[in-house]
């Protein structure tokens, strides 16, 4: 996945979403001591463990807990506002789906929470325990693309109203579970799954700050620098396709239609489809099966590092 990014050893990069610093390491590694690495991430934790896995890396690494879509004002106040090249893993690590006390899981008794950020006041626990039926099924088919999303919000509605608010993931699970028809309950997985994914989505405002931060991240490339994201279901992944589309195209028109815009190419775009893991690595880390890899190198000019 690296070698999309055709590290420099004297280039600067970033990793939007250091978590626990595997992607960043592997990046230092092939920096020289002129090289500069920031992570950032808004998980707390995540970074601690990032900061002690890559303190061997010294003064190459700056490490700053913030949200991404700050990107560009977190790089000017660093003293750059141009990279050789910026990763972003839009996946939730192992360790924080495997916290119960994060709520992540379905397959985990734990508080309803699933904040990236625990700085940020909204919870999972507030949104199933005090938004409408509407707009529960409104989150749940937005979201997760769940088919069953106004049976289920009907469900958990009823349910908080005849025994009390849905307290922790594991009853929230098994509400989705008995929402959905038997029938279709052993296809794709968990019947949770749709729905806690939508949860995440919602409670961090993910599909929108993916939104914020792409034309941030093409801004902040050199001439021939280079951006990789990887990302982990459809509507990302949509998302990301259709921006560089346009970027590479210089066109937000529909494909369908004649260009109007007369917009001009930005990026060229490196992987023609998304890249999915082999099997091997699938075989190694199972949850890397629903990985879809998508990088594009800038073609015009960037801004240079401040004072330059």
């Amino acid at each position: 996945m690296l070698h999309y990014l055709a590290c420099r050893p004297d280039g600067f990069y970033v990793d939007a979403t250091v978590g626990d610093g595997g992607h960043a390491e592997a990046i230092c590694e092939r920096l020289t001591a002129d090289g500069r690495l920031i992570g950032i991430d808004w998980d707390d934790a995540a970074l601690k463990r990032a900061g002690e896995r890559l303190a061997r890396f010294g003064e190459r690494v700056t490490l700053i807990r913030e949200d991404y879509t700050r990107l560009e004002a977190l790089l000017k106040e660093a003293g750059y506002s141009a990279v050789d090249g910026i990763l972003i893993d839009l996946g939730a690590s192992t360790i924080q789906l495997m916290d119960p006390g994060r709520g992540f899981s379905f397959h985990r008794e734990g508080e309803l929470d699933m904040r990236m950020d625990r700085r940020r006041s909204l919870t999972a626990k507030i949104i199933i325990n005090e938004y409408p039926v509407d707009k529960l099924a409104e989150i749940f088919f937005r979201y997760g693309e769940e088919r069953w999303s106004k049976r289920i919000a009907e469900a958990v509605a009823r349910k908080r109203e005849q025994k009390g608010p849905i307290a922790d993931s594991r009853q929230l699970a098994e509400i989705v579970k008995e929402a959905i028809p038997a029938r279709y309950r052993r296809r794709g997985g968990h019947p949770a799954r749709r729905v806690f994914q939508a949860l995440r989505l919602a409670v961090n405002s993910e599909l929108e700050n993916i939104a914020a931060v792409l034309p941030q991240a093409v801004k902040c490339l050199v001439p021939k620098g280079r951006i990789c994201i990887i990302s982990y279901h459809s509507l990302e992944d949509r998302l990301i396709k259709r921006y560089f589309r346009e970027q590479a195209t210089g066109c937000s028109c529909s494909p369908r239609m004649p260009c109007v815009c007369g917009g001009e190419a930005v990026l060229k775009v490196l992987t023609s489809r998304a890249v999915k893991p082999s099997n091997e690595e699938v075989k190694s880390n199972p949850r890397a099966r629903s990985a879809r890899i998508r990088a594009a190198e800038r073609k015009k000019t960037a801004l240079r590092k401040e004072g330059e």
